[in-house]
């Protein structure tokens, strides 16, 4: 199957190269006239136009991305505090349960303990209306 491909390969590139032409001569360029220039300054407009249209479409979707990470932003830095330096942790590895671990390294320094968190008072017998 190797031998056939070689040859074959050959075959098909001379019968490319044999079936070309010479390309003809490009016309001149023609010297910058107003319609050329026109032609330029309503491509640019046309450009502005589709940009500016593109970016009012666009901005909802920004400010409310903007939005969501301002939110989300207290969650991560609490789990970045958490996690510490990555450099500790093994590459993820996903089990054949979907389970995905991110192991610690065994010569990683050792974790700060978490300082407790008040708990919630317990809810008495009585129910309040």
């Amino acid at each position: 199957m190797k031998q056939l491909i070689a040859p074959l390969a050959l075959c098909l590139s001379l019968t490319a190269v044999q079936a070309q032409e010479p390309l003809p001569e490009a016309p001149p360029l023609p010297e910058a006239s107003g319609d050329v220039e026109d032609g330029f300054s309503l491509l640019g407009e046309g450009a502005r136009l589709l940009f500016r249209g593109l970016m009012d479409e666009a901005e909802p979707m920004m400010d409310d991305m903007g939005q969501a990470l301002k939110e989300m932003q207290p969650a991560a830095r609490e789990l970045l505090a958490m996690i510490g330096d990555l450099r500790h942790y093994e590459a993820p590895e996903r089990l054949p349960n979907g389970d995905i671990l991110i192991r610690r390294k065994a010569d990683a320094p050792p974790l700060e303990p978490e300082p407790e968190k008040a708990e919630p008072e317990a809810p008495s017998g009585e129910i309040e209306l």
